[in-house]
C-alpha cells in the first residue's frame, strides 16, 4: 500500500487489515468516536460516534488517543467526544453520576477524565470512587493481611493471641466448663493462640509494586494501588507504589489515603517500561529481601534491549522479579509477545492473575516459593520461552 493509498484508508476508516499495527490503532481510535451513522454520507465527517459494548472502555480508548496523536489533535477529538457521545452529561450532572453502577471500569473512566471535570461533579466523582475503593478494602483487605502479615510459630502458644491466631480447637477445650446452656455457646474465660515470630524492621522484606499506567492497563492500576494500601498498612513489609508512562509517579507517601492515591495517576500516554525500572532499581536496597512486580503489558515505547539488560541484573543481584501481564477480574490480556517470551526465558516469571490470588500470590514470593509451581496450582498459565501466542484482547 502506498502512501497515498494509506492516508485514504485511514480516512475513511472501517477496514484495516491492509494497515500497520499502529495504523491500525489509530484507525481503531477515530471509528470509536466517528463511526458510521445512518449512511447518510461518507467519511468521518458525517459518522456518529458511540464507544458502545464493542467498543474500548473510555479509559483504554482515551489512552490510546493520548499516545497516538499530538495535544491539540487530543483536545479536538476529546472535545467532539463530549459533544458525540454525551460525556458532558456524565461531567456536569453530579446526579447522574451519582446513580451510574460503580465499579472498577467506572472508577478507570472518572480517572481518566477527572481534568476535565467542573468542580461541582469532583466531589461526586471522589465520593463514587470512595465507594469503589471500600467495596474493594472490604474484599481484599483480610485476605491479604492473612496472607502476609508473617508466618505463625505453631510451636509456640500465647494467652493473648491476636483474633486471627487463635487456636479455636485448644481454646473451646480449655473453656469447657464456661459453656452456657442458655446461649448454648462456649463463653472463653483464657485463650490459646500461636505466637508470631518478631521481624526486626532491618529483617523486613521490601515489595515495590511498578505500574503501567497506560490506558489499556485501568483495571490493573486500580487494583494494584489497592493492594499496595493494603500492604502499605502491615507490618511485615516495606511497600512502594510507582506507576509511569512516559514519567514516573511515585506515591508511596500517599499510600495511607487509596482514594489519593487514584486521584493521583494519570491513565493513558505512552510506555517506557526501562525508565521505570531503571527508577526502581535504585530504590532498592537489599537485593534479596527485594521483591519487584513489574505489572505491565510488556508493550515497550522504550528501549526494550536496555530494559532486558537491566532485568537481568536485578535477577542476578537476587531480586525476585515477577511479571504480571495484568492483574484484573477480566479475561486474556492483550501484550507483546514477543517481549514477554524474551523476559520469560531469563528465568522471570510472566503471567497475569485475578485479584482475588494475588494475596497468595505475594505471599508466595516473600516465601521464595517457586512462582512457576504456585502458577501451575492456580491453573495460571504462564509465558513459555520461544512462545509466540498472539497478543489478542
Amino acid at each position: 500500500m502506498d502512501e497515498l493509498q494509506r492516508r485514504w484508508q485511514m480516512m475513511l476508516g472501517g477496514q484495516t487489515e491492509e494497515l500497520g499495527e499502529n495504523d491500525a490503532r489509530i484507525t481503531a481510535a477515530l471509528d470509536a468516536l466517528y463511526e458510521p451513522g445512518d449512511g447518510s454520507g461518507g467519511g468521518r465527517g458525517s459518522r456518529r460516534g458511540g464507544l458502545g459494548r464493542s467498543a474500548p472502555r473510555v479509559a483504554k480508548w482515551m489512552g490510546d488517543v493520548r499516545e497516538c496523536f499530538p495535544t491539540p489533535v487530543v483536545q479536538i477529538i476529546q472535545k467532539d467526544a463530549f459533544s458525540r457521545l454525551g460525556l458532558q452529561q456524565m461531567l456536569l450532572e453530579p446526579e447522574f453520576l451519582a446513580a451510574m453502577q460503580a465499579d472498577v471500569n467506572l472508577v478507570a473512566d472518572l480517572m481518566s477524565l477527572r481534568g476535565m471535570m467542573p468542580e461541582k461533579t469532583k466531589q461526586t466523582a471522589r465520593e463514587v470512587i470512595q465507594k469503589v475503593v471500600a467495596e474493594l478494602m472490604q474484599r481484599l483487605e483480610r485476605r491479604t493481611a492473612e496472607a502476609l502479615r508473617g508466618a505463625l510459630d505453631r510451636s509456640k502458644r500465647t494467652t493473648r493471641p491476636r483474633a486471627a491466631d487463635i487456636d479455636w480447637p485448644r481454646t473451646i477445650r480449655a473453656n469447657l466448663h464456661q459453656y452456657l446452656p442458655q446461649y448454648k455457646t462456649v463463653v472463653p474465660e483464657r485463650l490459646i493462640g500461636f505466637a508470631r515470630k518478631q521481624r526486626r524492621l532491618v529483617d523486613l522484606d521490601e515489595v515495590i509494586l511498578c505500574v503501567d499506567q497506560s490506558g489499556s492497563m485501568a483495571p490493573s492500576v486500580i487494583y494494584s494501588s489497592i493492594f499496595a494500601a493494603v500492604m502499605a498498612s502491615l507490618p511485615v513489609v516495606r511497600t512502594q507504589l510507582v506507576c509511569f508512562d512516559t514519567v514516573i509517579l511515585d506515591l508511596t507517601e500517599k499510600l495511607s489515603d487509596p482514594v489519593e492515591v487514584l486521584f493521583g495517576i494519570q491513565l493513558g500516554g505512552g510506555t517506557d517500561i526501562n525508565q521505570a525500572v531503571s527508577y526502581c532499581a535504585e530504590k532498592i536496597q537489599q537485593p534479596r529481601k527485594s521483591h519487584l512486580i513489574l505489572i505491565t503489558d510488556l508493550c515497550e515505547g522504550g528501549n526494550a534491549d536496555e530494559l532486558i539488560a537491566r532485568l537481568g541484573r536485578l535477577v542476578s543481584d537476587g531480586v525476585n522479579v515477577i511479571v504480571l501481564l495484568a492483574l484484573s477480574d477480566e479475561g486474556r490480556p492483550y501484550y507483546d509477545a514477543n517481549l514477554a517470551s524474551t523476559v520469560a526465558a531469563m528465568g522471570i516469571a510472566v503471567f497475569a492473575c485475578t485479584p482475588d490470588q494475588f494475596p497468595d500470590l505475594m505471599a508466595s514470593a516473600l516465601r521464595r516459593e517457586d512462582i512457576f509451581q504456585w502458577a501451575a496450582r492456580e491453573d495460571l498459565k504462564t509465558i513459555v520461552p520461544g512462545e509466540t501466542p498472539s497478543a489478542t484482547r
